[in-house]
């Protein structure tokens, strides 16, 4: 990067499981709120952002341009430009790129940008024949015409709801759910049920330890219309254990896979927010920064083996800066599933996939998993689609700092055979 992007400060809400029904906050609720906890501790001014990127991928239909929507809402007036980024589950870390970009090229020089997706509200779709069923009754103009149409519905036609989040977790091209390609992980890399499960039981013993231990210091409490506090993840599971997990039935093939709903990520709400900025805008506000992001990159592959999407995003970002997996002192890869991270793990072991896939010359070696999500992950956290590209990132400069370490690569799977990665350091 031409010139330094600096991380000021962040912020996140706790991470709300979805339960039964919507939960309690839209996700243009959750952006304001952690939004609002996190400038108003700056010595600047919302108006003085230059502009506002906000990464979403599902939101509702009364939440269009929500980047706009949120910027308006934290105060920072009519001329801040916000806008609104969506690539599938990496779109709060391309709401980051897409500052870094501006930034780069002189347009901006102190940008807030993050992600948010409020899972829970995903909505409820009418089947096409019952969508067939209400645009001819809106054409017929008799009374007599519209009850004889009405004496046609038929129940299943009504009773049927296409659920709006299945939807969006299906790949449009080879038509496989998100967990179906996780499967296919399991089965390339023979990776069994035991040890996917004994990998989701680390990610809430993890968390558990991380939290007791106060490295969640990002999170600011949400407020519900009731005075309810929200204070931390509520997904997260003390009694998390092998012997319970193995009780769960697969989800995503029934027959033959090991995927569960214990060894994925959970359907989340949630928002995360950074502060980046320029070199000028940090000597003009006299900022603190809690470090810099040296590189990032985009990376393209099989969609059927879309969880792979880290190593092909990472890898380059190490070539370019001579690294080996384990010269970085953490590492945080987003857990859509146990599978799909213990296939980034072994697909870097082996000698075939990065030869063939990578174009290198033998396996890039073991990752130490003492420095991989070391306070746990999506599986016990939840993965609000549209935040977690932005709260890896975060996490990563706090565990950095809390170790006293320098740098690390935050990186992510994305639906559609996609991978991002990010590589930040630390500053003084």
């Amino acid at each position: 990067m031409n010139k330094p992007i600096f991380i000021v400060d962040g912020a996140r809400t706790p991470f709300l499981k979805a339960q039964k029904g919507p939960g309690p906050f839209a996700a243009s609720d959750l952006a304001t709120q952690a939004g609002r906890a996190l400038l108003l501790r700056q010595p600047f001014a919302p108006t003085d952002l230059d502009e506002v990127i906000l990464g979403c991928a599902a939101p509702s239909p009364d939440e269009t341009n929500i980047g706009r929507m949120v910027a308006l809402r934290l105060g920072c007036g009519q001329k801040v430009p916000g806008w609104t980024v969506m690539r599938n589950c990496a779109s709060g870390m391309q709401s980051l790129d897409s500052a870094i970009a501006n930034i780069q090229s002189g347009r901006a020089n102190l940008v807030l940008a993050g992600g948010v997706d409020a899972l829970s509200h995903a909505p409820l779709l009418y089947s096409e024949t019952m969508v067939r069923w209400f645009a001819a009754m809106m054409s017929m103009k008799s009374a007599g015409q519209k009850f004889g149409h009405f004496l046609k519905l038929r129940p299943a036609a009504l009773l049927s709801p296409v659920i709006g989040l299945m939807k969006g977790l299906t790949d449009p091209v080879n038509g496989l759910l998100m967990g179906q390609t996780a499967e296919n992980m399991a089965w390339k890399f023979g990776i069994d049920r035991q040890q996917m499960d004994a990998f989701a039981v680390r990610s809430h013993q993890r968390v558990m330890a991380g939290r007791a231990a106060g490295h969640y210091g990002e999170i600011v409490p949400l407020v519900d219309a009731k005075g309810t506090v929200y204070a931390e993840d509520d997904g997260v599971r003390a009694d998390a254990s092998l012997a319970g997990l193995a009780k769960l039935k697969p989800f995503f093939d029934k027959k033959y896979g090991n995927i569960t709903a214990a060894n994925s990520s959970q359907i989340t709400d949630g928002a995360a927010w950074l502060i980046l900025a320029s070199e000028e805008a940090v000597a003009k506000w006299n900022l603190k920064p809690l470090g810099r992001i040296v590189d990032s990159q985009w990376a393209g592959l099989d969609p059927a083996q879309m969880g792979l999407g880290p190593v092909h995003a990472a890898t380059p970002i190490l070539q370019r800066h001579g690294l080996g997996l384990n010269d970085l002192d953490a590492w945080e890869i987003n857990e859509a599933f146990a599978a799909q991270v213990q296939g980034c793990i072994e697909a870097w072991k082996s000698d075939e996939y990065c030869r063939e896939q990578l174009g290198l010359p033998g396996a890039l070696g073991a990752l130490d998993e003492d420095k991989l999500n070391v306070d746990g992950g999506a599986i016990a956290l939840g993965h609000p689609v549209g935040a977690s590209g932005t709260r890896i990132v975060l996490h990563l400069l706090h565990v950095l700092r809390e170790k006293n370490a320098k740098r690390g690569i935050a990186a992510i799977c994305i639906g559609g055979g996609l991978g991002g990665a990010m590589l930040v350091e630390t500053v003084n």
